[in-house]
């Protein structure tokens, strides 16, 4: 009977959650959701000395802001210690493993002896009849011939078995090695496809001996090209952002992060954009995923993200961009501004592709009267006949009532101005834009009256009147 589809995600609680980990750990969501199955969360903490609480909350915090749901309770490695051993003991048993009392030093000195050889590491307590005493570790025996897997990615790959050490599985102390324990918790959990980075590749060697020698069914495997900086290069701190949260911080929506790296060495026929995780998983296979390293691409990044901007539904863009806001307003957002900014969102979204440009777009619509006019923007002020040009349009802006007070009628009035004046737009137009936005991006003018609305237009155009020429 074919079991149902188990994968899972396993990081270590090193440090943040990886980028290349956070792809990972879509790459078996998205195809536990296609297959009908489950993905499981493990953390991989029996590295004592590296692994942290601190570390473990922020690989959960970043699987959370990223969206990225596990399935049942979260697996701690270091709590399954037990089925560890017991697995190391049975294979004793078998004479698939042996005790290896050889010291650190003599370790060194075979190691030594065999690498000058070309050979693996071979411990001479491996066939027995010379048991010592003290401490001692046990390993792994491994077979003669040949270990094959397929895998979904790389194809068949096949190694030589005489290139493999006898591995450790329990240390002197008892506790299990992460390769045994890894074998274990994915038998135990029943995970039946291990999706993760190519830097595994050579596990999956090793780890496909243990499974035959406890005979366990093997998963499946399916090993993902490691992701490369933009100049090819492996993927590391010269790169800049690696961790989720860094993207996060650069104004990138959850859903933006998701679409681009799931992207980001798959594809699906012609297809680019998706905008859905339901579209998504509908279509996702391990078939589709590149054999060879995927770049970062900012800009196409950027443009995904821009996707997610443009259709996002606007209260949750609100709850994703008010942090940004509040940084570029340099303090909480009051009501007003709050509903100003949900009113403008037709008019910032086209022209933001982060979060952190949708608040920069922002900026002018905050409440900072009076304005900083200053620098090339003020000179539109102090050209000659501006002031009066200007007193002339906000009298004809007063005598507007607040119920026309809507972006096609502020064309009309801006655009009869310029008529009956006899000027170009660019004479009233630079002015006004200037005294109302003091040079933040903004769109078209009427926009920019309309949204920040009537009695908030005739203040600023009042305070900026004393400064014209």
């Amino acid at each position: 009977m074919t079991r149902p589809v188990r994968t899972r995600f396993a990081p270590s609680p090193t440090g943040f959650l990886h980028i290349g980990g956070a792809r990972t750990a879509l790459f078996n969501r998205y195809f536990a959701d296609n297959m009908g199955g489950e993905m499981c969360l493990r953390i991989e903490d029996t590295d004592i000395k590296r692994s942290t609480p601190e570390a473990t909350q922020a690989i959960m915090d970043g699987l959370a802001w990223l969206g990225v749901a596990h399935d049942g309770d979260i697996v701690l490695q270091s709590q399954n210690q037990a089925a560890h051993t017991a697995a190391a003991h049975a294979l004793l048993e078998r004479g698939a493993a042996f005790k290896c009392y050889l010291t650190p030093e003599e370790i060194e000195a075979e190691r030594e002896k065999l690498r000058s050889a070309g050979t693996a590491f071979r411990s001479p307590f491996r066939d027995g009849g010379n048991d010592g005493d003290g401490p001692y570790v046990v390993r792994f025996r491994v077979p003669d011939g040949q270990t094959r897997i397929s895998d979904a990615v790389q194809g068949d790959v096949v190694w030589e078995n005489e290139n493999f050490d006898d591995l450790v599985l329990l240390r002197t102390d008892g506790t299990p090695t992460y390769m045994l324990a890894v074998v274990v918790d994915d038998h135990d959990m029943g995970i039946t496809h291990v999706i993760r980075g190519d830097d595994h590749l050579i596990n999956a060697g090793r780890q496909q001996q243990l499974y035959q020698s406890l005979k366990w069914d093997v998963p499946n495997w399916a090993h993902v090209p490691l992701i490369h900086g933009p100049d090819g290069k492996k993927l590391s701190k010269r790169h800049g952002a690696l961790g989720a949260e860094a993207y996060r911080d650069m104004g990138y929506l959850p859903s933006g992060l998701r679409n681009y790296l799931v992207k980001l060495g798959w594809a699906h026929g012609d297809q680019e954009i998706f905008l859905d995780d339901s579209d998504i998983a509908a279509v996702f296979s391990l078939d589709g995923i590149n054999s060879a390293p995927a770049r970062l691409d900012f800009d196409k990044m950027d443009h995904i993200n821009a996707q997610h901007i443009a259709n996002i539904e606007a209260d949750r863009l609100l709850i994703y961009a008010k942090p940004f806001l509040e940084i570029e307003a340099g303090a909480p957002l009051s009501d007003k501004i709050s509903t100003r900014i949900r009113a403008a969102l037709p008019t910032l979204r086209p022209r933001s592709k982060t979060l952190v440009e949708l608040a920069t777009n922002a900026a002018y619509l905050f409440d900072a009267r009076p304005l900083d006019i200053s620098g090339k923007t003020a000179k539109s002020l102090r050209r000659e006949g501006t002031a009066s040009l200007v007193r002339a349009l906000t009298s004809r802006l007063e005598s507007l009532e607040d119920a026309k007070w809507t972006a096609d009628t502020l064309q009309t009035v801006l655009s009869d101005f310029v008529a009956d004046q006899e000027i170009g737009f660019g004479k009233i137009g630079a002015p006004v834009r200037a005294a109302l936005t003091a040079g933040a991006p903004s769109p078209d003018l009427h926009d920019v009256l309309a949204l920040l609305g009537r009695s908030e237009v005739l203040a600023r155009l009042d305070d900026a009147i004393p400064l014209m020429g």
